[in-house]
């Protein structure tokens, strides 16, 4: 065999061998929780776009590892890790997530959060939210999903969060209601990398 046929072959070998990686790592990575509180099913991947799953990515930025950084417009979420690496999520956004740029940090954490809808979310589609206003408790059918991430910025609540989602299908999209939506199996991941007082940037444009 030729050196440039043996090393298109090995090359393609790599090739191949790369995705099937990936390919296990996404398995991996979106499996059945069935040690929840609330157990969750594996996440079929065929559900979710290979640009939305989670992926450590090359990605170059001025902010210090260790930092959220929300890209807006590319529906994208990094976790910086440093080394010119992060940990790349798909969201998705919606109105009251446009309403907040630049610096902010977690304020509070939680696990499978209870969510009450705001007094704007009533006003502008009270059919739908009305019958939310005491409460809905933590669980698989909660708006906010698995965990959510309180983004705070000069000691008060920006009532911005960052949180899982019972609509999988929103990711990657921008919706009508909500701040910025992961993946629960995603929310779950970064929840567990982050502390309360983490510098989270927001990119809007």
């Amino acid at each position: 065999m030729s050196i440039s046929r043996r090393g298109l072959l090995l090359g393609s070998l790599a090739l191949l061998a790369g995705c099937s990686t990936n390919g296990a790592n996404h398995r991996a990575n979106y499996a059945a929780k069935p040690d929840e509180a609330h157990p969750m099913p594996a996440m079929p991947l065929d559900k979710i776009k290979p640009e939305l799953r989670r992926t450590e990515v090359a990605y170059e930025t001025g902010q210090k590892p260790g930092t959220i950084v929300v890209d807006t417009p590319a529906r994208r979420l990094y976790y910086i890790l440093g080394d010119g690496m992060a940990m790349r999520y798909g969201i998705g956004v919606g109105r009251e997530g446009l309403a907040l740029s630049g610096n902010a940090h977690i304020g509070r954490k939680a696990e499978w959060p209870s969510w009450t809808p705001t007094v704007n979310m009533i006003r502008r589609d009270p059919a739908k939210n009305r019958k939310y206003a005491g409460g809905v408790p933590g669980g698989l059918a909660n708006p906010l999903g698995a965990r959510a991430l309180y983004l705070y910025r000069g000691g008060g609540d920006t009532h911005f969060r960052i949180h899982g989602t019972n609509q999988p299908s929103s990711i990657g999209y921008a919706m009508s209601s909500g701040c910025i939506r992961m993946l629960n199996h995603d929310v779950i991941d970064l929840y567990s990398r982050v502390d309360v007082g983490t510098k989270v940037f927001v990119i809007q444009a």
